[in-house]
């Protein structure tokens, strides 16, 4: 078996995948992506290079399409190159980039689209922070037109699949016939508790007797939570002379517009310049690679997690399947994992005096809440280890292929 991956980055969420599918059962995977070129592993990875993309002269609203044109049409440019691959099946995620034009070059092979999100003007993302500025009429018109290919996509494709059930009921009801739930999948193997508790974690001593608060977010971003996490964190220091708080990331908007209100400020200066924070003893230890950030969780008494309705981050469920107790905002996709009182606990989205209480009633009263992390890290494992997903995976390639 063959199978032809494509997505604009690399590893991305077919990276493990792909991995599992050469050592473990012997298939050959090539991985068409903007980023790496040549065998990386396993992976034989071929790099696409857009020759050009949107510039000032695109209407504003159609400049999404237009970079996803051309970087449509590059993967086509890449793989005439490698007249080699003639791959038994397409995986394609749709976002940066489309398998639409692979037709043209693979016309007999069947195509799975990965659907993350798909873009709505009224409650949703787009619309959920209305104690921010609002995107604009301009922001509001483009959105209606994010979803074009998002839409050709699922009309060209043989089946497709979501990560969790929220993100697909997103999708147009007409489509959702087409789309499983498969989660991307955990190795609960590597992501998991690790015993005795280090004391210095990604270069932060952590004293003696002190208790650990963590957030981990790819960006510090409204979309986040981050301006909420950094009011709840400056209270509980505040509140708690014992206490250190980790924070994991980098220091750059990943989704949202924040960039549009914030006046050149990264949206993280935006937020500390607008108010007298306590950040001595919040540490930003930026990105840091993943057997660190296991120890992170490993040394959390109290793990924050925020994100408006949108894609849920990988982040949380690694946090749950190394057992931290989490304190997460009570949005749709979170609900989706975090059950009150069992896996976790909720807490609204805004309510920074509520989050503040939950969170010293749980580092008050560690073993009340003992049971949350071992509940947290079963359900990882019942629905998103990586062999389970993997096997889910193989049956909607089997089916696709058959059909």
């Amino acid at each position: 078996m063959h199978v032809l991956f494509l997505h604009h980055n690399f590893p991305a969420q077919f990276g493990q995948i792909a991995a599992r599918l050469v050592r473990s059962e012997g298939w050959r995977c090539t991985f068409v992506n903007e980023k790496v070129d040549g065998l990386q592993g396993d992976i034989d990875c071929i790099r696409f290079r857009p020759t050009s993309g949107a510039t000032h002269h695109n209407h504003y609203c159609s400049r999404t399409f237009e970079n996803q044109i051309w970087r449509s049409e590059a993967v086509v440019a890449a793989l005439i190159d490698r007249p080699d691959v003639r791959p038994d099946l397409i995986v394609a995620h749709s976002g940066f980039v489309s398998a639409l034009f692979l037709r043209e070059l693979y016309p007999e092979v069947p195509v799975i689209g990965y659907f993350e999100w798909f873009y709505h003007r009224a409650d949703s993302d787009f619309d959920f922070r209305r104690d921010l500025p609002l995107p604009g009429p301009a922001e509001a018109m483009r959105l209606r037109v994010r979803n074009a290919t998002l839409l050709l996509d699922l009309q060209n494709c043989d089946a497709g699949y979501c990560p969790t059930d929220f993100q697909r009921s997103q999708f147009p009801t007409e489509y959702q016939v087409k789309l499983r739930t498969i989660f991307d999948g955990i190795d609960t193997g590597f992501w998991k508790p690790i015993g005795e508790k280090p004391r210095r974690v990604a270069g932060v001593e952590i004293p003696e007797g002190h208790q650990v608060v963590t957030y981990v977010s790819r960006g510090f971003e409204s979309m986040r939570g981050f301006d909420k996490f950094l009011q709840v964190a400056d209270g509980l220091c505040r509140d708690r002379g014992n206490l250190t708080v980790i924070v994991v990331g980098e220091d750059r908007i990943a989704y949202g517009g924040d960039n549009k209100f914030t006046g050149g400020k990264s949206f993280k200066n935006w937020v500390i310049d607008r108010r007298d924070f306590d950040l001595s003893r919040v540490h930003f230890v930026g990105r840091v690679p993943p057997d660190e950030l296991v120890r992170v969780f490993a040394v959390s008494d109290l793990h924050l997690y925020w994100t408006v309705p949108f894609v849920l981050s990988w982040s949380l469920i690694n946090a749950m399947a190394c057992g931290c107790k989490i304190l997460a905002s009570d949005t749709g996709p979170v609900r989706e994992v975090i059950r009150e009182g069992r896996t976790g606990h909720l807490a609204d989205f805004f309510d920074v005096s509520a989050w503040r209480a939950q969170a010293n009633a749980m580092l008050d009263s560690p073993a009340d809440f003992a049971h949350l992390g071992g509940n947290a890290r079963q359900v990882v494992s019942e629905r998103f280890e990586l062999e389970l997903c993997l096997a889910e995976m193989k049956s909607l390639y089997a089916a696709t292929i058959g059909s």
